[in-house]
Order: structure tokens, then C-alpha cells, then sequence
């Protein structure tokens, strides 16, 4: 079995992530993509509880049908979310599959100064996926949505529609996450 990882904050999942999936699914030899929400960021980001975010990123895959899943790895590992140490666990839990990363354009020069990068080259591919502000001659590319715009306009109060699932938006309301519900 071939699977792609999809790894991110995920804070809040948004339609670029859920077409890009999409994209990978259909485009690249895989047979399977795992969303994998981060524990802990790296880079001590403030995030959504990751029980939520896990919550979003199912209502994410859920249209993309079963040949997708979210992986809570990171949860189980605990502690600040490593990709290398993600992958390694993911192999000794699943040895006989593959494992592929995919990542967007836009962090391609960047993976060469992330924690473990040359041994992480030899565990796994790296199915890139263009993002449109990043590589304008990317055969596709990927809308120019970000969660951080994402949480930015409902904290305003403006409109998601285009750019969040419906399931998505309505757990967040559920939820009560990134400004939506509350008072100032």
C-alpha cells in the first residue's frame, strides 16, 4: 500500500487543503492519503485544541470518500509534531506500506533546514503540489487560501463560505473556534 501524508496544523483545514488532496488522489500512484494534524507546532504557533482540529480534518475527508483518513499519530506521540519522527512512527505501525509526503510548493526550498531533513530523504518521497503565490509555472496550482486568512475573517466576521466546506464551518460555529460565537 502506497500513502500519501498530508501533515499540517490544520488550523482550520480550508478547500485548498481539501483539493489538494483531491489532486494527489488523483494525479499521483498512491492509494491512500492520511491527513495527519499536527500535536504541536514546531514553531510554538497557537493552535485549535487538536481534538477539534482532528474533528475538522474528518469533516474535511469526508467527501473525498475511503481511500481517505485522519491519522492521529501525533497525538500519540505527544510533544512538539516532528516529521521525522511522524514518519518513523508510521512505518513501525504500518511496515509493509509506503509512505510519500506531500508538501506545497512553496516549502520546497525550506524542507532542507527541517529537523532530521537527510534522513527524511531516505525515507520518503515528496509529491509536491503547487501553490499559485509560490510557483506560477506549477502545471497546477493550488488557490491562494490560507488558514491564517481563514481565521482572520471569522474573527472579522466576514464571510468563509469560499474558501471553508460547509462541515468544516459548521463544526467550527460548534465549536466556537477562531472568534466565531464570541462577544468582544
Amino acid at each position: 500500500m502506497h500513502v500519501a501524508l498530508f501533515g499540517g496544523s490544520f488550523n482550520p483545514p480550508h478547500i485548498g487543503h481539501q483539493l489538494a488532496a483531491l489532486y494527489v488522489l488523483e494525479t499521483a500512484p498512491v492509494d491512500e492519503l492520511w491527513f495527519v494534524p499536527c500535536f504541536l507546532h514546531a514553531f510554538d504557533k497557537q493552535l485549535a485544541a487538536f481534538a477539534q482540529r482532528v474533528a475538522l480534518c474528518e469533516a474535511l475527508a469526508l467527501p473525498l470518500g475511503p481511500r481517505v483518513r485522519v491519522d492521529i499519530i501525533e497525538g500519540q506521540l505527544g510533544g512538539t509534531s516532528r516529521t521525522l519522527s511522524t514518519v518513523k512512527a508510521l512505518q513501525a505501525a504500518h511496515p509493509s506500506a509506503k509512505f510519500s509526503l506531500i508538501i506545497g510548493s512553496d516549502l520546497r526550498a525550506e524542507r532542507a533546514n527541517w529537523f532530521g531533513a537527510e534522513e527524511l530523504a531516505t525515507l520518503v518521497d515528496f509529491l509536491i503540489v503547487g501553490r499559485a503565490e509560490a510557483d506560477p509555472q506549477a502545471p497546477v496550482a493550488m488557490p491562494a487560501i490560507s488558514s491564517t486568512d481563514v481565521r482572520d475573517r471569522l474573527a472579522a466576521g466576514l464571510s468563509v463560505d469560499a474558501q471553508v466546506p460547509r462541515r468544516v464551518l459548521a463544526l467550527i460555529r460548534d465549536f466556537g473556534l477562531y472568534g466565531v460565537g464570541e462577544t468582544t
